[in-house]
Order: structure tokens, then C-alpha cells, then sequence
């Protein structure tokens, strides 16, 4: 079924509409058949077999026949023959006066009928079929009887004339979708398919002129006349763009001319002072010289003058801005560069004081992520007044380096902590399990040993086992047990914790294990406020030409699980603030060469900066207790890092949601 959506999906709108009808059609003529079925089961069952059998016993009950027919058993299997033909019945069977059964007869396979008529009211209560008991007199105060049953089937020529009907009501029924299907290829496909061409002609030939035909006042009619409103207030301002061109190109044009006449009088300047001309060329190289210096440094430099207009633009800055030299220069510098505007009070102040000043961070999107940038600004004056350079590094690079060094440091100091508690608090959680079990079989009363120390103490173990029951003993039991088992997979996570994986790598299919994890999450995860997690969207965003990654499908799945886990609780967590929150939980997958990415979203609570640098600790949780161990995340952080030489990343805002991004070596 779920193969089949995306096909009903991209089918055209007149096709869906008339697979619509032929469901319909077809549902309608199996009903019809159902019940018109019923109808003539119930009429023959309720109405013609009743009456047939209270006839059929009016005239076996005669005198002269009953005498007759229970003469002797001979004479009684010769009576029942004289009931062939009767369509009705089912079967036949006649008693004497001492209630033993003469005969019997029976039109199809054999019934199991009662052998003597006192069995009779019993027998026809407990059978489903119809069935009636008729007395038969006879001499002397006496009583025989006769037993019909009616048959529960339809004759075959019902089915086949059921069969006929329903054929040729389906004929006609065609007949009238296919007339059907062409008024709507005549009233909806073909208006529709003439938009869809006048649009791919607009598209293709960006000719705005064009304008699709109004063929009614429908809502196609209607969407055609807004195709048409919207094509002319596009080619209004296609006009307006190219005014606008035309006056910029003029404008250009006497610019270039104007800059033509100053360079021909600069010419004739430097033919009256050659040793000037010197000089200048001296002054120009070495400008050359230095601003090649410029922009081959990896750090964007921008320069301002006293007004705060751009006097030096680098390459760097051209990257990181998107912007070239030439458009920046001689503008104001927070109009080409707005993100520095929230430090125009600094700028001032390192102007006006001649005193260098730095900002060790800040963030911003760069590249559809969010980049940090160290920014540094010193004072510049000279003959021209006073300026000051801007000089921004991108320390995105060093900050993760420093980041995962520090993870890495925590997550080898806990090593051997985890697998010395691991290991001590296995003993004794061993000895608890085994205790459990040993307590449930010494008071069980099904072992043979327990019973002889229970008899030899004159005790009764039934009693002693309702007493259990009562208290409430099995159940202290199973929450011993329950707690334990928690206890020793708590433990199981610090020994994997602990060690190095020695699981072998292999190539796995990202998108099909995020498939796989998403729909586990969806049937077996509960929200934080007791909801179910099937009610909370868990959108996946899948790229189409993902190559596969080196991992161990199991792990990175555990590690799917317990993100999507705690992304529901964290929406948990904000819709007990924000009730009318709608929580989602988006999912994608994306290619960063040499990484395949999975980068998991939510809108959740969110976390402030303190809390963000330590959740991949070891027993570091914001959960209540109970509620989480602490090791969830850093073992998801270990299995990354450690086991798959990968990257595990976060990034959160309080109120906004939190988006982990997890990094793995293309196969």
C-alpha cells in the first residue's frame, strides 16, 4: 500500500477522479450483491423453508398416512421417498410410537439426527439449521413423529442469475464512466494540461506576454485569470528592470567618458613631469606589491576611513562576503558588510582612541551553517586621516578541533572508571539476580524438595502461596528482578563504554538505517509527557544520491534511537510551557565530502551554552531522576568518535530546538 501512494500521488487529476468512480462503481456493485444475497437467504430461510415444512407435516400428519408410514421401517423409508423434489429440505426422519427412529432420508451429505424422538427439542436448540417437529396420531392414544430440516444453501441458478445481473449492470455502468471519463478530459484535463503548457512556455522562453484562455468562471477559469493577472504584473516589471537598465547603462556610459577625459589629461600631466611619472609608477608597483601581500593572506582584511567607507577590500573578504572588490569599495561599510554593524560603537572607539581592540567570537551563517569568527581591529592613519583595519579568521576549524579534543580527554579519563564499577558492581548484581530465581523455586509448591520440607513442617503450601499472593510478595519479586535487569544493562553500556570496539566496518546504507530507526521510534518511544510518539511528525529529508558509509548498522542505529529519544523528550519538555506547540523531529541526510552527514532537528526546549559543552559526559543528564542515566549520548559520542573515526556535533538554542550532526567516512 505504502509502494502504491506515490503513484496515485503523480497521477493527472482527471485520472484520479475517475479511479475515484471506478472504486466506487465497483465497491457499490459488491455490496448490492451482498446484500441482495442476504436478502434471498434470510426470505428462504425466515419465510419459504418454514412454511413448506409446516405443510409438508400438515399432510404427513393424516391418520391414514401416519398409520401408513409407521408401520414398519420399510414401509416408513418408502413414506420418506415420496419427498424427493422438495428443494426446500435437507433431510427427513420419521419416529414410532416408542420414539425409536423407522427411517431417515437425506438429500445431500448425511446429518447426524437423533436416534429416538426424546432427543428431539435438545437436538433441534443445539443445530443450526431450520428444522420442524410434526406429531403423527395413530390408534389408541399414540403418537409417532416426523422430523424435517430445511436446507441452508441457494440454489446455483440464484448465483447465476446474481452473476448475470450484476454483469450487465456493470456493462452499463462502463459505459457511462467511459462517457464520464471524456467530459472530464473535455472540462478539467485539458484546461488544466493548457496551463501547464503555457507555463512551460513562459519558463522556457521567459516571454511574459503570453496569456493562457479563459475557457468558464470554474475554479480553473478562475486560476487561469490569476495566471493572467500575475504574467502582466511580472511584464510590467520586466519593463520597469529594463528602463532601469537602459538609464544605468547611459549613466555608465558618461562615466566611462568622463573617466576617458581625466585620463587623457593625466597623460599630458605626465609628459610635463616625467621624473613625477617615475615616482608614481615606483608608488603604483609597490601598491600592486602590497596589496597582492593583501590578498594572499588567509585572513579577511577590510579597511575604513574615518567615515567608515570601505579603502581596502582582500580576496578573503570577497569569499566570505560573496561580494568582489570593486562593488565594495567607496561604500559605506555596514552596506556591504552588514554583520559588522553590531560592532560600530568599537570601531569608533578604535578610531577616535588609536587603540587596538579584539573579539575572540563571534557567530554567523556562512555557507547554509554557522561559522565563528575571531575579529580583531586595529587603528590606521596616515596623510589621508585616520581608519582603521578589520582583520576576521575564521576559527570554526580550531574551536571543533578543541572541542572533540576535550570530549576525547573526558571520554579517556571515564574509560577506566566505567569498566572498574562495571565490573564491581556486576558481582553483586549477579548474586541479587541469582537470589531472585532462587527464592521464586524454593517457594514454588510444583518442586518435589519443597514439598518434603513443607511436609515434614506440617506446612500447606497452597496457603502459603495465596498468603505470597496477597501480600503482594511475586510482585516485589518481579520489581527486584525488573530493577536489577535495568542495573546489569546499565552496565553492559559502561563495559561497551570502556572498551575499544572490535567490530568490523562495513559499507551501510544511511538513508535505509535512518528509515529503519525512524519507524522503530515511531511504534516503541513514548513522549515526555506520556504521549504517544506516532503522534509526533518525524519528517526525513533523504538525499537521493547518497553513497554509503563505513560503520556497524546495529550501533549507529542505537545511536538514531537514543537521539530521537531524547529530541522527544525535549519537545516533551517545551509543550508543557508552550501546550499548543506543534512538536517535529526533521531528519537529513547530505553529502560533505569526505563525510556523510545526518543531521537530526528538533523544536524542542532546547539547551543553554553550559549545558551544550557537557552533555557528552559521562552521568551528566538534565533529566529528572530516574528518568536517565547519563550515558546515553556519551556512548552515542564514544560509538562515533571512537569506534566509527567520525564526528558527533550540536548545536542548540534555549526555546528554539537543538540540531545534532553526525559525521561518517564515506565507504
Amino acid at each position: 500500500m505504502r509502494a502504491a501512494r506515490p503513484f496515485l500521488y503523480d497521477l493527472p487529476v482527471g485520472h484520479k477522479i475517475l479511479a475515484g468512480l471506478l472504486v466506487l462503481l465497483l465497491s457499490t456493485l459488491l455490496i448490492a450483491n451482498l446484500a441482495f444475497i442476504s436478502a434471498a437467504y434470510w426470505i428462504t430461510q425466515e419465510s419459504m423453508a418454514p412454511s413448506a415444512m409446516r405443510t409438508l407435516g400438515q399432510v404427513f400428519a393424516s391418520p391414514a398416512l401416519s398409520a401408513e408410514a409407521l408401520a414398519s421401517p420399510a414401509a416408513a423409508e418408502q413414506a420418506l421417498k415420496r419427498l424427493d423434489g422438495h428443494a426446500p429440505l435437507r433431510g427427513a426422519a420419521l419416529y414410532g410410537a416408542d420414539g425409536a427412529r423407522l427411517g431417515e432420508r437425506f438429500w445431500g451429505k448425511p446429518l447426524n439426527v437423533p436416534s429416538n424422538a426424546g432427543q428431539l427439542d435438545d437436538w433441534s436448540d443445539r443445530h443450526v439449521r431450520k428444522s420442524r417437529i410434526t406429531q403423527l396420531p395413530l390408534p389408541e392414544n399414540q403418537h409417532g413423529h416426523l422430523l424435517l430440516i430445511a436446507s441452508s444453501e441457494l440454489p446455483s441458478e440464484f448465483f447465476t442469475g446474481t452473476l448475470s445481473a450484476s454483469f450487465g449492470i456493470f456493462i452499463v455502468s462502463a459505459l457511462l464512466w467511459v462517457i464520464l471519463a471524456r467530459q472530464l478530459r473535455t472540462l478539467v484535463t485539458k484546461p488544466i494540461r493548457r496551463l501547464e503548457e503555457l507555463s512551460r512556455q513562459v519558463t522556457e522562453r521567459e516571454d511574459y506576454s503570453l496569456r493562457a484562455r479563459i475557457s468558464g468562471e470554474d475554479e480553473i477559469g478562475r486560476l487561469g485569470q490569476a495566471f493572467n493577472t500575475m504574467l502582466t504584473r511580472i511584464q510590467a516589471r520586466e519593463q520597469e528592470l529594463k528602463d532601469a537598465r537602459d538609464e544605468a547603462c547611459a549613466a555608465e556610459q558618461q562615466a566611462h567618458q568622463l573617466a576617458e577625459d581625466a585620463r587623457r589629461g593625466h597623460r599630458k600631466l605626465q609628459l610635463e613631469i616625467q621624473v613625477r611619472s617615475k615616482i608614481e609608477k615606483k608608488l603604483t608597483g609597490f601598491q600592486h606589491y602590497l596589496n597582492s601581500i593583501i590578498n594572499s593572506m588567509p585572513s579577511a582584511l577590510v579597511a575604513v576611513d574615518e567615515q567608515l567607507f570601505v579603502t581596502q577590500w582582500n580576496q578573503a573578504t570577497c569569499a566570505l562576503q560573496g561580494l568582489q572588490r570593486d562593488d565594495a569599495l567607496n561604500k559605506p561599510l555596514f552596506l556591504v558588510f552588514p554583520n559588522l554593524e553590531s560592532f560600530s560603537s568599537t570601531l569608533q572607539d578604535v578610531i577616535q582612541r588609536h587603540k587596538s581592540a579584539s573579539i575572540e567570537r563571534v557567530s554567523w551563517p556562512y555557507q547554509d551553517e554557522n561559522r565563528h569568527f575571531a575579529l580583531t581591529f586595529y587603528p590606521l592613519s596616515g596623510a589621508s586621516g585616520r581608519g582603521a583595519v578589520i582583520r576576521i579568521d575564521d576559527i570554526t576549524t580550531r574551536l571543533n578541533m578543541e572541542e572533540l579534543m576535550v570530549q576525547s580527554d573526558k571520554m579517556l579519563s571515564v574509560g577506566g572508571l566505567a569498566a572498574g564499577m562495571a565490573h564491581e558492581i556486576n558481582n553483586p548484581l549477579g548474586a541479587m539476580l541469582h537470589n531472585v530465581q532462587n527464592l521464586r523455586r524454593r517457594l514454588s509448591a510444583n518442586l518435589p524438595r519443597n514439598q518434603h520440607v513443607a511436609d515434614e513442617l506440617r506446612l500447606d503450601l497452597d496457603l502459603l502461596e495465596r498468603y505470597l499472593e496477597q501480600r503482594e510478595i511475586p510482585a516485589l519479586l518481579d520489581g527486584i528482578d525488573a530493577a536489577g535487569q535495568r542495573a546489569a544493562r546499565i552496565v553492559n553500556h559502561m563495559l561497551k563504554f570502556s572498551r575499544m570496539s572490535d567490530r568490523q566496518l562495513a559499507p551501510c546504507d544511511i538513508n535505509a538505517l535512518v528509515e529503519q530507526a525512524a519507524e522503530v521510534a515511531r511504534t516503541e518511544l513514548q513522549l515526555a509527557d506520556g504521549g504517544d510518539l506516532r503522534q509526533l511528525p518525524i519528517e526525513l529529508s533523504l538525499s537521493n544520491r547518497l553513497p554509503q558509509a563505513l560503520g556497524v548498522s546495529t550501533e549507529l542505529e542505537q545511536v538514531l534511537l537514543n537521539l530521537i529519544s531524547n529530541a522527544a523528550h525535549a519537545i516533551g519538555q517545551r509543550k508543557r510551557q508552550v501546550p499548543s506547540l506543534a512538536g517535529h523531529i526533521h531528519i537529513r541526510t547530505r553529502l560533505r565530502s569526505p563525510w556523510v552527514e545526518i543531521l537530526l532537528e528538533d523544536n524542542g526546549i532546547g539547551m543553554p551554552d553550559k549545558v551544550r559543552k557537557r552533555i557528552f559526559e559521562p552521568f551528566f543528564t538534565t533529566k529528572d531522576t530516574g528518568q536517565g542515566t547519563g550515558l546515553g549520548l556519551s556512548v552515542s559520542y564514544f560509538i562515533i568518535t571512537n569506534n566509527h573515526n567520525g564526528q558527533m556535533e550540536v548545536q542548540s538554542e534555549m526555546g528554539a530546538g537543538t540540531c545534532f550532526t553526525l559525521r561518517l567516512p564515506v565507504a
